[in-house]
């Protein structure tokens, strides 16, 4: 495996919070789902890979050293050994929805990043009042992270119900509808 470090571009001596913040930001930028029916799906897929592996790494090797000194570093979790969230984010954006649900119920520690990646699991299943709920615990323990900020701003302007192409089906879009159908097929 490439320098974890260089795949993030980040120095070794960056803080958690500076990798963490990277990582989201690269996150965001290669997500498979800003790829569909692209050319560069394949590419963006790999890159999306190699991101999470060198974030994994990371972390990992902090959250050990960190175990060894007696600190913790606050944003990698563990049950058991188990999961990592950075196991449960590469879960979620390969769309192995049961696979981060349950690796989420091993984690006993319900922090802000708990609330959101549960919130983005419940998100992708349709359960969108569940999606809020979530999304809003974990702005509410952390309203300074603008990830969790933008989670809650999206589902709070596109509404849980009715949405279509991110926007709110108004009852005026119901009456356009029908009016081009009766116009269409004089059916109505």
């Amino acid at each position: 495996m490439k320098d974890p470090y260089a795949v993030l571009g980040v120095s070794s001596s960056a803080s958690n919070d500076e990798v963490k913040r990277v990582y989201r930001e690269l996150a965001k930028k290669y997500h498979p789902d800003n790829y569909i029916n692209n050319p560069l799906a394949d590419l963006a897929e790999e890159k999306m890979k190699e991101i999470n592996e060198a974030y994994d790494a990371i972390m990992n090797s902090r959250a050990s050293s960190s175990k060894s000194s007696g600190t913790s570093s606050g944003y990698y979790s563990q049950s058991g050994g188990n999961a990592s969230y950075a196991e449960i984010r590469r879960a979620i954006s390969e769309n192995n929805i049961f696979l981060a649900e349950q690796l989420l119920s091993q984690i006993p520690t319900r922090d802000a990043e708990w609330n959101f990646l549960m919130g983005s699991v419940m998100l992708r299943k349709g359960w969108y009042d569940n999606a809020r709920t979530y999304f809003q615990r974990a702005y509410s323990m952390e309203p300074n992270n603008p990830e969790y900020a933008e989670a809650l701003n999206r589902m709070s302007s596109s509404g849980s119900a009715g949405t279509f192409g991110g926007g709110m089906i108004t009852p005026c879009d119901c009456c356009t509808g029908l009016m081009c159908a009766d116009c269409l097929c004089d059916c109505c």
